[in-house]
């Protein structure tokens, strides 16, 4: 399950209960920061909270500050800052990640279409397009047609829809960045001058949920499905023994199905990853041959090289040009050199090279790259916070 689908689960259990909810949402990052733009945390008028938006240090403050925007009823920025060591440690923050991170509180409405919450659930029922959300956070005194909270959500087919007004030049702006943030795929902050100020919007990437097809159902399986489903990922299950391919044995699995060698070349592709681990050489060669003409990022074999090798040769008999249409998409052996032996481990490598491949990470050790882990979100200008708000440390 995603951490969206846990908000929703627990938006619902609220709304349907009486209790008055505030999101509290990542906005900006500015330096070193646990979580990102798009991290979030459900609060309630009595304290319960779902989801996150740091690694423990700004939950306990940000929940007493959310309790008061709920009563309040409108929209606050808090601006949490650790680049200074000296004063942070003073303040009781001891956040410890020299970086600057600012949370949009939110009131939450039930009855209003257009509530963040409410928005996301549209997108996430399609899951099936990346899509850009633009938040303004800040008007930074501007006087501007527009408040904070007002979003626009721009999915890759061209439709649009939120709570920004669309007649206005900024709405426009906006809407070009996120056209442009949406192309390259990649989160922003940015700023644009109105009248006696500037209003500051987040642009955040909103991603479907990685689909991989595993085509076998043996036991060394079954941690994959766990981690890949516990990561949010929709995950299917194919394999041509019915004791195998059973629900019951891969309960977290979307889909689980008996497919026979004979039907494999008539399934849909609709899998970005796909995995062979039948441990049946026939059943794999079919797979591969289906492969071939997929769209499909990403084929790991599970086997030696000796495998590969001989399946690739008997495989370009009969399609040449075999080699060249699974080039750089096909791993074999598969999963990152973790020293892996137990089928956990094995599991583990596996799932973490395909979420290095889907990041386009070169998945080497962390302490090694002379780059910061994330890119700047500020490429107009540097980050500039309404106010200091000091942390206090609940863990």
């Amino acid at each position: 399950m995603t951490e969206l689908q846990r908000l929703l689960l627990a938006y619902d259990e609220h709304r349907t209960a009486g209790r008055a909810c505030a999101l509290a949402s990542v906005v900006d990052v500015a330096g070193s920061a646990y979580r990102r733009p798009g991290a979030r945390m459900l609060v309630t008028e009595d304290g319960q909270l779902t989801g996150a938006i740091s690694g423990g240090c700004l939950e306990g403050d940000a929940r007493r500050r959310a309790r008061q925007t709920i009563q309040r009823g409108k929209p606050t920025i808090v601006t949490y800052d650790s680049t200074d060591p000296d004063d942070d440690l003073q303040f009781g923050a001891a956040l410890g990640c020299q970086g600057i991170v600012q949370i949009l509180l939110e009131p939450l409405d039930f009855q209003d279409p257009q509530n963040p919450l409410e928005l996301l659930r549209r997108w996430a029922e399609g899951v099936e397009e990346t899509a850009v959300v633009a938040t303004i956070f800040s008007l930074a005194g501007a006087a501007a047609p527009a408040q904070v909270g007002e979003r626009l959500l721009l999915t890759s087919d061209g439709a649009v829809q939120g709570s920004l007004s669309s007649a206005s030049v900024l709405y426009q702006a906006i809407l070009a960045d996120a056209r442009q943030a949406l192309a390259a795929g990649q989160p922003a902050t940015r700023h644009y001058p109105a009248e006696a100020g500037t209003v500051r919007v987040c642009l955040e990437i909103l991603r479907p949920p990685v689909r991989l097809t595993v085509y076998g159902a043996g036991n060394d399986v079954q941690p994959v499905v766990r981690l890949a489903s516990g990561l949010g990922w929709r995950v299917q299950v194919l394999d041509g023994r019915p004791a195998q391919a059973q629900p019951a044995r891969f309960p977290e699995a979307e889909a689980v199905r008996v497919v026979p060698l004979a039907q494999v070349e008539k399934e849909p592709h609709n899998s970005s990853f796909a995995l062979l681990m039948t441990h049946n050489y026939y059943y794999d060669l079919a797979v591969l041959r289906h492969l071939l003409d997929s769209p499909t990022l990403y084929v790991g074999l599970l086997g030696p090289r000796k495998k590969y090798d001989r399946l690739l040769t008997d495989l370009q008999k009969d399609v040449p040009d075999a080699a060249a249409r699974l080039q750089g998409r096909l791993y074999s052996p598969i999963g990152l050199n973790l020293g892996a032996e137990t089928p956990e481990e094995i599991a583990l490598s596996i799932i973490a090279e395909i979420q290095a491949v889907l990041t386009a990470r070169p998945a080497g050790f962390l302490r090694d790259s002379p780059h910061p882990i994330h890119p700047s979100l500020h490429a107009d200008g540097p980050m500039v916070a309404d106010g200091r708000v000091d942390a206090i440390c609940e863990l």
